[in-house]
């Protein structure tokens, strides 16, 4: 029974540690990613937005692939600040950020 109950608060604390994982460096560059996102989106829904009110089918086709290479950058963008920070941390949370390949 001592064994069993050893083994039961063993995992409870596994638990606890795993889910302290993120540091505060990868909380902040995850904010700044969503916010890089977010810009890069709002951008391109402008683009998308002028390319449907155009009565111009090459204009509407440029602001369109513009808008889609607005937001390819800027997620490559969000992902290399949260690679960067994972790297920050001696690679302590690297298992989850994004590749930046």
């Amino acid at each position: 029974m001592k064994k069993f109950a050893i083994a039961a608060a063993s995992v409870f604390m596994l638990a606890g540690v795993a889910a302290c994982g993120e540091s505060a460096a990868d909380k902040a560059a995850e904010k700044q990613a969503d916010a890089i996102e977010a810009t890069g989106e709002a951008r391109a829904d402008q683009l998308e937005a002028q390319a449907a009110a155009t009565s111009n089918e090459a204009q509407e086709t440029a602001l369109n692939a513009q808008a889609d290479q607005v937001e390819k950058n800027a997620d490559r963008k969000a992902d290399m600040v949260e690679q960067q920070a994972g790297n920050a941390d001696g690679g302590m949370t690297t298992n989850n950020t994004p590749s930046t390949q």
